[in-house]
């Protein structure tokens, strides 16, 4: 479910739609109803609006980018990978940026 959730804008419904449809096929109406509309509103709330306030707008890194550097982060170095690895993406993205400056001869200061 974790890897899921990271998916950009459907990750988090493919951990919690199935769990809901699950529980719609079992008669426990209620409590898909429940997680339908909590699924709907809060999480999807929270990865919509939250995520690109936390993650892509200021860092301007794309959505699959997050995505193959978190999971690749996790894979190396574990839960602490979670968080150095879009920091590892974000500091390539710098200095390939700063090379090619740098090598094409362009001025940054103009």
């Amino acid at each position: 479910m974790a890897f899921l959730s990271l998916i950009p804008a459907v990750g988090a419904g493919l951990v919690w739609l199935p769990v809901a449809l699950y529980l719609y096929a079992t008669g426990n109406w209620i409590a898909g109803s429940v997680l339908v509309g909590f699924g709907a509103l809060v999480i999807g709330l929270a990865d919509n609006v939250l995520r690109p306030l936390l993650v892509g707008r200021d860092t301007k890194l794309p959505d699959y980018l997050v995505l193959f550097s978190t999971l690749g982060g996790l894979s190396l170095m574990g839960i602490n990978g979670f968080v150095i690895g879009p920091l590892v993406a974000a500091l390539f993205l710098v200095f390939w940026d700063i090379f090619t400056r740098e090598f094409n001869g362009e001025d940054p200061y103009q």
